[in-house]
């Protein structure tokens, strides 16, 4: 038991180091993540934007670079909004865009708040990095007030799969992560103790002229780390080769593809 979370203390701690290190190239190339945000800000309840129903505090679980913290700030300016993330070196990033809201580094899996201290839990493109999706939902449902909203976007199983099908043609190794089957985020959404307002799944797909466009963006992102772990040493010019034929066959008129499977979740805690 005890290597098993000394591991998977090791792997947050390794997400930490990636995001930390691509904070200052991360708003550059991160417009697929400014899209799943906005349509995820889309999805707010519309109560919460009628007068006396105004959430009065907020959580932005996985701040990142604070894009999304600036959104809620403008939409809600009168609440007291809480950035958390992970990795140090985005919250740098974040104090710099929005330095009137407070920050806080710390596991979205063990929140550091009071019961009951926060009327709207916003998280984008986040909690796919969590291990232990139950335990994260149980920690939401104690932070959020009664009549609270949760608001989650993650990523699902099939997310790039071209690209993790292309690498097949060069070894078994795991060169691109794995994420929970979406049916998974139903199933642990319905056993949170959280009303469900909505669950679904939307592709996104996005297209590159080369590979390399789409593994160099993966890397400012800081999206690059496997949790699986990485086939050791480098890959061959001709293994590199193999990769990049293979992943040719995806290719259509607007260039290669890569398809996201996103999961967008509203829950709710009973008032």
């Amino acid at each position: 038991m005890n290597s098993m979370l000394e591991r998977l203390q090791c792997n947050k701690q390794q997400v930490a180091a990636a995001f930390s290190r691509a904070a200052n190239t991360y708003d550059s190339v991160a417009e697929f993540q400014r899209a799943v945000g906005g349509r995820l800000l889309s999805l707010v309840p519309q109560q919460l934007n009628s007068v006396g129903h105004q959430p009065q505090s907020w959580l932005d679980i996985g701040c990142g670079t604070g894009y999304f913290c600036q959104q809620l700030q403008q939409r809600w300016p009168l609440a007291q909004g809480l950035g958390l993330d992970l990795a140090e070196g985005m919250l740098v990033v974040a104090r710099e865009r929005c330095p009137t809201l407070a920050y806080i580094c710390a596991d979205a899996e063990h929140l550091p708040l009071a019961d009951h201290s926060q009327d709207l839990i916003f998280s984008s493109l986040a909690l796919q990095w969590c291990s232990d999706f139950s335990q994260l939902l149980r920690e939401i449902k104690r932070v959020l007030k009664p009549g609270g909203v949760l608001l989650f976007s993650s990523l699902a199983e099939g997310s790039l799969f071209e690209l993790r099908n292309s690498w097949k043609a060069v070894d078994n190794a795991p060169h691109v992560n794995q994420f929970r089957p979406f049916t998974r985020y139903q199933e642990l959404a319905a056993s949170s103790g959280l009303t469900v307002v909505d669950v679904h799944c939307h592709t996104h797909t996005y297209y590159y002229n080369k590979v390399r466009e789409l593994t160099h963006e993966l890397k400012h992102l800081g999206a690059d780390h496997v949790q699986d772990g990485r086939a050791p040493g480098l890959v061959s010019r001709q293994g590199f080769e193999r990769l990049l034929n293979a992943y040719e066959e995806y290719r259509q008129p607007q260039g290669l593809p890569a398809t996201w499977q996103v999961v967008y979740g509203v829950l709710s805690q009973e008032g």
